[in-house]
């Protein structure tokens, strides 16, 4: 018993520390659900232009949309006319940013950190999309009509862009801490506890040793976190315990930028809709960008004498305040209450509304 409440003890710690800025990023998410008219996006993302990508990345960092959620908006911007290299920029960009793992990364992380990981999505996105562009048009293996069912919410263009501001704001908020929550939470749960195993079982400076090399650390990174279903914001706990235990900032930076924008949904998606060729670039151009940001990162923080595990372990040694201890147990409800039934919510799959019938 003394290890499982110690792990749930880690746990705890890290849900608390996150919890306040985790809560502010989902209520921004819900205004930029309300501000950020459908129309405008799909208009400006619809030429086979250098402009139109750069829109398309600038554009999906701050949408709170998970790997699995972002699908059918870039697909559904691809139906209206969007290019392919816009939309594959989106499908890059989205995933691997986001007002909430922006929140949570100052949180965990260091404030470098939660400058450098939304400029490198801009970057990957940018280069995805563009090479894409740079492809020969392919017919789609798929008819437009159908997309893979994930699980997730439809989150393509709704009609809200015509109801009152207020409505808009209220929908969107309801959103953010409803189908958002819904669809994020339990990811965010299990990346907390994952963290917490490895700040819990794994000694310090283990994965220092453990790498070898710079670059074969890079690499390791990059591939267990391609094939990994995991969020923006779910994925950065475990950075931060990988960080606490010896992995650079670098490779902790490949795996929030690989982990999120890639696994088999959307790579399964991405050739049906976009083709074979541009599959294979979007994951090239991906892992190529990784690398290399990973690789920049480290000889900045190197360059500079920054010790990111330093902030980490500021953080961690903080006493708990009243405020964080709130935020995380207003948090915990939010989440869990979409999946026990004594919390009056019943789970009806990843983002989907609650329903108040057995229907």
């Amino acid at each position: 018993m003394d290890f499982v409440i110690g792990i749930l003890l880690e746990c705890w710690q890290i849900l608390r520390e996150a919890a306040p800025f985790v809560l502010f990023g989902f209520a921004m998410a819900g205004l930029l659900k309300a501000f950020l008219l459908n129309h405008f996006i799909a208009r400006h993302i619809g030429e086979n232009s250098v402009s139109s990508v750069l829109k398309a990345s600038l554009l999906g960092i701050p949408l709170p949309l998970c790997s699995c959620g972002v699908i059918p908006a870039a697909v559904e911007l691809r139906k209206q006319g969007a290019s392919r290299g816009g939309s594959a920029a989106f499908l890059v960009s989205t995933p691997e940013s986001g007002v909430d793992s922006i929140a949570i990364t100052y949180a965990l992380l260091d404030p470098v950190m939660t400058v450098i990981r939304p400029l490198a999505a801009f970057i990957t996105a940018t280069v995805t999309g563009i090479a894409v562009n740079w492809l020969p048009e392919e017919e789609p293996n798929q008819p437009a009509e159908t997309v893979a069912d994930c699980g997730c919410p439809d989150e393509a263009p709704d009609g809200d862009d015509k109801k009152p501001l207020m409505v808009r704001i209220k929908n969107g908020l309801a959103y953010a801490f409803g189908d958002l929550l819904k669809d994020i939470g339990s990811w965010l749960l299990l990346g907390v506890f994952i963290a917490g195993l490895i700040s819990y079982f794994v000694p310090d400076e283990f994965f220092a040793g453990f790498f070898g090399g710079e670059f074969s650390s890079l690499l390791i990174m990059l591939l267990v976190g391609i094939p990994l279903y995991i969020c923006a914001s779910a994925s950065t706990p475990i950075a931060a315990a990988l960080i606490l235990k010896g992995v650079s900032p670098g490779a902790a930076l490949v795996f929030l930028l690989a982990g999120p924008a890639t696994n088999a949904a959307t790579i399964i998606i991405v050739g049906r809709f976009w083709g074979r060729k541009a599959t294979v670039v979007y994951l090239l151009s991906i892992s190529f960008c990784s690398l290399i940001i990973g690789w920049l990162t480290n000889r900045m923080y190197d360059f500079a004498g920054w010790d990111i595990s330093r902030s980490i372990k500021v953080v961690v040694e903080q006493g708990p305040s009243l405020f964080s201890t709130v935020s995380g147990v207003v948090l915990l409800f939010l989440i869990l209450r979409h999946y026990l039934p004594w919390f009056g919510t019943k789970n009806d799959g990843c983002g989907g509304n609650p329903s108040d019938a057995d229907t």
